[in-house]
Order: C-alpha cells, then structure tokens, then sequence
C-alpha cells in the first residue's frame, strides 16, 4: 500500500477482499468470496444485525424467489437460512405456469439474524469487524484498502461495498427528522460524502416502512385468517422435516372510507406532501398516504398482518408504510377492523438515502473507474433483500476471482434473474428504487424458480469453493434421475389398460410423455398407471413434468436466447471513439460514449440508442475486422 497513514492511523490488517456493510448484500458477497478461499473480512456497524430485515418479514414473492433459488444454486445462504428461519411459507400464483408461481416465507426476524451471523462465523477465510468506514484507499486508479472512522485502515486489492440505505441515511415521521440509518442506527455519512466528493453519480432515494404494532393489542376475530402451507422449502439441499418449525398464520383486514378521511385531513403534515423529502420513492411500494391520494376513487386497500417471529408480540402492518406522525398514524390505524384498539410499538417512518448510478459499474458489478472497486445491494438503486443478496453473491465470487487468478463471472439476461437485474442496472440505470418482476424477463419460462439449480450450478463449479461437495454430489443425482425419468416417458408405449384407467382409447403412436402432453393429465396420474422403477424425488418428478408439457415452448425460447448470445458475443472495444461514428445519431454517440457497453447486444438495451445505432455499429465492427486482414 503506497498511501501515507495520517497521525491518528494504523494498519490493522491486510486482506484480499474487504466487504463494508453485513445486510443481505454484503453477508452473501463475504461468505462467497471466503468460501472460494479469498482471504476476507467483513467490516459492519454492527455484527448482532448481520442481514437484518429492517423492514418486511418475509423473504421470496413473483421473481424474487427465483433469485433465492439462484443464490442457493450458486451455494449463497438465504435460502438454507430461510428454511430453518420460517414461521410460514406459501407458494403464490399456483393457479398459473410454472414461469410466475412463487415461493414467499414468512421469517422469524430474530433467528433469521442469528443463524446468518453463526454461519458467517463459522466461514473458513471470513473475519468480522465492528466498524465505520469513512472513506476509500484509491491508488493509481485501483481501491487499495479501506478507512475507517477510529483510525483503523485495512488494506486490500478489492473491496465491495454494501451499505444499504445507511449512506447519509435521514428517518422522517411527521414533523420529526433525524440522520439515522435503518430502525435508528447510526447512519454512514462520512463515506457518503467522500463518494460525492470523488465525483460519483449519486442520487437520492426514498423507501419507507409501517408501523410495528403490539399483538395484544388485535382484535383476530375482525380479520381474515391466512394460513401457510406445509413442506415447501427454499433451498434444494432441504429435505422434508429437516426443520422443526411451527406454523404462524397472517391476517387481513381493509382500510375504509373513514381511515382515508383521516389521511386525507393530515396531508400537509406529511413530509412527501410538504416538501421535506427529496428522494425518489418506490412506484410499486408507495406509501399508505400516496395510495389515498394515487387511488382516490378507491375506498378500501388491503392489509396484512404479518408476526414477526415465533414468540414475538411485535406484528408487522404490510401495506401502510407512512410517513406521517405517529398520531396520526395511531388515529387512522385505529378505524381498522381488529385494530380500534391498536398500541404502536414502533412508529412507520420514511427514510431518506444516497445510492450509486450503477451504469457506473460493469457486468461484474464492479466500478468502471476504479479497479477493484465493487457495489453491491440497495448502494445501486435496487429494493428488497432478494435483490440484494443476489448482487452481493456475484459481487463476492468476482472479487475473490480477480485476486485468486480466475476468470469473471458473469451472468446474462438469459441466465438467470440476477442477471436480468445487473443488467437493467448498468444498461438503463433507474429513477426510482428498482424491484425485480417477472414481466422484467423476456426468458421467464427458462428462468423459474424451480429449474435455478439447473441453470446455474455447474457454472459455480468453475470456481473451486463456491459449491460445497454435497451440493455438487446431490445436483449431479438430481440431474440423471431427470434425464432418465424424461426418457423413460418419451419411450414407454402404454398399454391398453393403462389407456383405459385414464378414460382413453388405445392408439399406437401415444407414448406416456405424449399424455403428460395434454393439459388435462398431469404427473401424479401417469405415474399412477406407469410409475418410475424406483420412487422419485419431487423435485425430479416436476422437472420432468415441466419439460415435457411446455416442450414447444421452450424450445422457441432458447432459440430466442440463442439470437441474444449472438449480440452479447459481438464484443465492443472499450476505448472506441463513438463521438467520431458519423453515422451514429447525435443521443446515441452520446449515451454509448457515456455507458461504454461491452457487447452490440447490450449497447441495443441503453435508452436513446436506436436499432439504427445498433446497424451502425455492425456495420463499423465488420469494417474494423476487414481492415485488420
């Protein structure tokens, strides 16, 4: 490390990756790099919240419980830890296809932060330390190392940084503001205003969350019971009754015309209302006052009551984060049915925070000006702790593959959910906090939920130490057994009495994957009349089932994915002068001099570049390619 050490610092340690924040980002980008045996060390303010849930208490729903699924393939923690964390968990949209059912747990909020900070203590390679660091070590264009406020400076050639919405983080209730990060710890504005400083494209975002209410305090009796369903798992490691947990239902009740009057009259004491936030909110997550103004034709909107822990009196009230003053809050909470008679425990508030423009980053999320330099989670505009995580994880592998000598790892919008994020990410940026949806894929029928081990574990083979041997073991038997059950039926002609036990007439041609063809016959009945040799998993009795009934349509999408890695494999040069293409329009020499894409296929998905653009740029390569022969 070539920096001067001021008077009032030290070196404390040096190490390989440096991991600054322990939420879902950076407790999954510190335990991959350490697994593929980086030495690394996580920096946070506070070890007892590792993967704190500061808001909702649930992990997974449409889209996000696809990258759950990726992480755990990739052999990431969220979803072994959600599994032995649960109090409840349902699968969403069963009455629709395979590519939108979703998965979405309920967690004990408490244990969920225990087990991931057990787990992270228990990590080969991984060290914690409580801290705040303050500013970056830069060098000649490279991160060097970290700062932190009590003088300690640690040295590394990668960091990650993973800092939530702690960077200069403000709560707002009512009338009331004050600088804090999440549920009032301390916020990190030094390094925020370094980053600023240093010329990072920054922008203020917004996020909010409800009001933590006293079980006691609810009348059950008015609301509606929503009961989980029994042996559903995250991880594909997760064998049934491998986890003991109970079963703790939600609730749901309704606002009404009264709850809205009462929002309604308080409006100018609203810090969105009144000017006092600057930050851009969630459009998909807005709060219970701009619903009420948003939808004022609606008289009522749903809520749900959501515990948060096994032997926790706190409830959650998803669906009515606020910003307004806590009695406010109380009054119009207190017009709910089941809630006339409501103790907050915890106000709703709003919060306030700074985060990155993450075209500023590449493919492997790490900074396009400064080597080594990584971010990953809500830093880059995303929302949810799904999206975080999954950032983290790739964060992690490729800071630790930069300095174990192994190639990056990057995933594609054909590969995987969290591919589709970072590349949302970095091509087209966000104004706002950015949430995962399935309608955000053009491949969601090869990227579900239930086919991620898949799609990814084989590629997280390539890089000794992220996929324990287990994991690998149980994948590869998985594998075969579909392979060998797919056959099985593409190759069984059944018999005339089996025919006739499922009602249909005998016909030479059928085979039993011709019948699992048709819509009105599913797995559960072929295997009735012809069942496998040996009893299947049912992980491996879907996949086979999948593959054969949506056959054609699958195949249409591959090869759709097939013309995408055509694009994404015509390379661009970085240092290309796209301000000298003539034939480029004026926005689109611009933007592609601005965001620097790596491919044709991603320089096609920046706002402002046209398909002519992209002809152009064809047509250049071909040009280029001719004049080096």
């Amino acid at each position: 490390m070539k920096t001067q050490l001021r008077a009032d610092q030290y070196l404390a340690g040096e190490k390989q990756v440096i991991v600054v924040g322990g939420g879902h980002a950076g407790c999954e980008a510190a335990l991959a790099a350490a697994r593929m045996g980086a030495q690394t060390l996580l920096i946070t303010l506070s070890p007892e919240t590792a993967a704190m849930a500061p808001c909702n208490p649930a992990i997974g729903g449409p889209a996000k419980s696809t990258v759950v699924r990726e992480i755990d393939a990739l052999g990431g923690a969220m979803a072994e830890i959600t599994d032995a964390a649960q109090i409840q968990m349902r699968m969403l949209n069963t009455g629709k296809g395979a590519a939108v059912r979703a998965l979405r747990a309920q967690i004990d909020k408490a244990l969920y932060q225990q087990l991931m900070l057990r787990k992270l203590e228990h990590q080969d390679n991984l060290s914690i330390r409580q801290g705040e660091v303050s500013s970056l070590l830069i060098e000649d264009g490279a991160v060097a190392g970290v700062a932190c406020a009590n003088g300690a400076v640690y040295a590394a050639p990668t960091v990650i940084l993973c800092s939530g919405t702690y960077l200069n983080g403000k709560i707002l209730i009512g009338e009331f503001e004050q600088t804090s990060g999440p549920l009032g710890h301390p916020a990190a504005c030094a390094l925020g205003q370094e980053m600023r400083q240093r010329g990072w494209q920054m922008a203020r975002f917004k996020t909010g969350t409800p009001a933590r209410i006293d079980a006691r305090s609810i009348d059950f009796s008015q609301t509606e019971l929503q009961p989980g369903q029994p042996d559903l798992y995250f991880s594909f490691l997760t064998q049934p009754g491998q986890y003991q947990r109970p079963m703790v239902p939600c609730w749901l009740t309704y606002t009404n015309p009264q709850t809205h009057e009462i929002i309604r009259a308080n409006l100018s004491r609203a810090p969105l209302y009144s000017g006092r936030i600057e930050g851009v909110g969630p459009r998909y997550c807005p709060s219970i006052e701009d619903k009420v103004v948003r939808f004022a034709s609606r008289t009522s909107h749903q809520l749900f009551l959501e515990p948060q822990g096994e032997d926790c009196r706190e409830y959650y009230v998803q669906g009515m984060s606020s910003s307004l003053p806590e009695d406010v809050q109380l009054a119009f909470m207190r017009t709910i049915p089941g809630l006339q008679k409501v103790e907050i425990v915890r106000p709703a508030y709003a919060i306030e925070y700074d985060c990155i423009d993450a075209r500023q980053l590449d493919n492997t999320l790490q900074c396009k000006h400064t080597r080594g330099l990584y971010c990953a989670g809500q830093i880059n505009g995303t929302s949810g702790y799904e999206e975080a995580a999954g950032q983290g994880l790739l964060a992690g592998v490729n800071a630790a593959a930069s300095v174990l000598g192994l190639p990056a790892f990057v995933l594609s919008r054909a590969d995987s959910y969290i591919g589709v994020l970072v590349d949302d990410l970095i091509t087209k940026g966000t104004n706002e906090p950015y949430r995962l949806f399935t309608s955000r894929s053009e491949y969601r029928l090869l990227l579900r939920q239930d086919n991620a081990d898949l799609r990814l574990t084989e590629r997280g083979l390539a890089y000794p130490g992220l996929i324990s041997p287990a994991r690998a073991q149980a994948y590869f038997a998985k594998k075969a057994a579909i392979e060998a059950e797919i056959s099985r039926l593409k190759s069984t002609h059944p018999k005339q009495a089996q025919l006739a036990a499922l009602g249909i007439e005998a016909q030479r041609e059928l085979t039993l994957a011709t019948l699992l063809a048709r819509p009105q016959l599913d797995y559960a009945q072929i295997a009735a009349i012809a069942p496998p040799p040996q009893p299947l998993d049912e992980q491996v009795c879907e996949q086979a089932e999948i593959a054969i009934k949506y056959e054609g349509y699958i195949k249409k999408q591959l090869e759709q994915v097939e013309r995408f890695r055509r694009l994404e494999e015509r390379r661009l040069p970085s240092q290309i002068d796209y301000l000298s293409i003539k034939a480029l329009s004026s926005e689109g020499a611009q933007k592609l001099d601005k965001y620097r894409p790596a491919s044709i296929g991603q320089a096609g998905r920046i706002s402002g570049v046209s398909p002519a653009d992209v002809n152009v740029l064809l047509i250049w390569l071909e040009q280029q390619r001719a004049a080096r022969r």
